[in-house]
């Protein structure tokens, strides 16, 4: 697959089809979007840097209206290094995430 930068101007423009819009959860309320548009996959940008969100409920504002085909969460714990063990294999979850708005 063939890495790209989509740049949320962009995708807001024009009709784009997303088939996998997935969610990257990380501590203290950073969310990084990474989408699948046919062979190219890639960080949602604004601007130079990645686009930076603060809750799930802006992620389905800015993406409100798009065709997206499916939508995930994956959330990286980081439990087992903050107790000093090893990494786990079982440290990433992944989970359905709607893009439904809660009307």
């Amino acid at each position: 697959m063939q890495q790209t930068k989509f740049c949320i101007k962009d995708i807001k423009s024009q009709p784009t089809r997303v088939d996998m819009l997935t969610v990257y959860s990380y501590e203290m309320n950073v969310y990084l979007v990474k989408l699948s548009v046919g062979d190219s996959t890639g960080w949602v940008y604004e601007g130079n840097s990645p686009k930076r969100f603060t809750s799930s409920q802006q992620i389905r504002d800015v993406f409100e209206g798009l065709n997206i085909l499916a939508s995930q969460m994956l959330h990286e714990s980081p439990y087992d290094e903050m107790i000093g063990n090893p990494a786990s294999a079982q440290s990433t979850s992944t989970l359905p995430f709607s893009m439904k708005q809660p009307y």
